[in-house]
């Protein structure tokens, strides 16, 4: 049986090399490899970037635009009170209105002036006729215009005194 040398359940030894690996101080040459994940990092922050500022915006509009429908409703709001403080207004003016006619009409002046001061109708004797003559006459004034002192200014009202002290 040959064949049966072999051991189960054993691991092989493992070799030690004949020679050790030389440990570098200095990082390998994976400089590109650095630069390009670096340049791949940046689009990705700028992008990042673009996004956040896209989304701001955005909500800077939504804000805008529902500042403006506040407004428009605060307006329109006003603007009813408004309506129904003219409503009223008119209302209170028609009244008004309607009491002044029933005040003025001729009946009720008549009505008033006998019940509360004590007046009569005039009668034929009390008429008193006048005849005035066809033709008007009128007068001008013959009193001058005198110029007032005080449009004057007062270098010329000084001149005027002086002029008026020597004639």
């Amino acid at each position: 049986m040959a064949y049966n040398r072999y051991q189960y359940e054993t691991s092989p030894r493992k070799l030690k090399p004949e020679y050790e690996e030389i440990k570098r101080r200095y990082p390998k040459k994976s400089s590109a490899r650095n630069t390009k994940k670096e340049a791949q990092a940046k689009p990705k922050k700028i992008n990042q970037a673009k996004a956040i500022l896209y989304v701001a915006i955005g909500f800077a509009t939504l804000f805008v635009i529902s500042y403006r429908y506040a407004v428009i409703d605060k307006t329109y709001s006003n603007l009813k009170e408004k309506n129904t403080e003219l409503a009223a207004i008119e209302k209170e003016t028609q009244q008004l209105e309607a009491n002044l006619e029933s005040d003025l009409k001729l009946t009720t002046i008549e009505e008033e002036a006998k019940e509360k001061l004590g007046m009569q109708k005039l009668t034929a004797e009390q008429k008193v006729y006048v005849s005035l003559p066809k033709t008007d006459y009128v007068e001008t004034s013959s009193e001058q215009i005198e110029e007032n002192d005080k449009n004057t200014n007062w270098f010329m009202q000084i001149i005027n005194k002086i002029l008026e002290i020597l004639t």
